[in-house]
């Protein structure tokens, strides 16, 4: 299924009464639900994304809490894109950034947005801990199963 097609069956869908329509076949997986704003499209040999959208309040914009290069280290668990996309650090350009470096985060609280297909889809971490690295520019392409985030867990 090409992305036009994929498309204009949201297009369709939000014009119906459908609230949630899932298609899967042997070559991809496609879930959309009307008024949750997510669409997701992904291989059927791909496993499920490991964020879903719930919105959050937001954190607050300062320059020294832009993407820090703190090093890497085996101890820390790593929040990864769901999907291919733009990643926003924010909900839109105005506002506060959802997580900074330090700051404590928990499992199911909203970190960023990737953007696919003209819907933005809140990322939630599947982690809890503290947040060492932006692994990723504001604004940057994104793909699937990519590393944003590094976080030292909390105990």
């Amino acid at each position: 299924m090409k992305a036009k097609e994929i498309q204009e069956l949201i297009d369709f869908i939000s014009n119906s009464g459908l609230a949630e329509v899932k298609i899967e076949t042997d070559e991809f997986k496609l879930s959309i639900k009307k008024n949750s704003e997510v669409a997701v499209a992904r291989p059927a040999d791909v496993p499920n994304p490991q964020a879903v959208a719930v919105p959050q309040p937001a954190a607050s914009h300062s320059p020294e809490n832009n993407v820090n290069h703190a090093p890497a280290a085996a101890s820390f668990l790593e929040v990864k894109s769901p999907m291919i996309g733009t990643f926003y650090r924010s909900p839109n350009p105005d506002s506060d950034y959802f997580v900074n470096v330090g700051d404590v985060i928990q499992k199911g609280q909203t970190v960023c947005i990737i953007e696919a297909m003209k819907l933005f889809n809140e990322v939630e971490s599947e982690v809890s801990g503290k947040i060492v690295k932006i692994l990723v520019d504001d604004a940057s392409p994104v793909e699937y199963d990519q590393p944003l985030f590094l976080v030292e867990p909390q105990n």
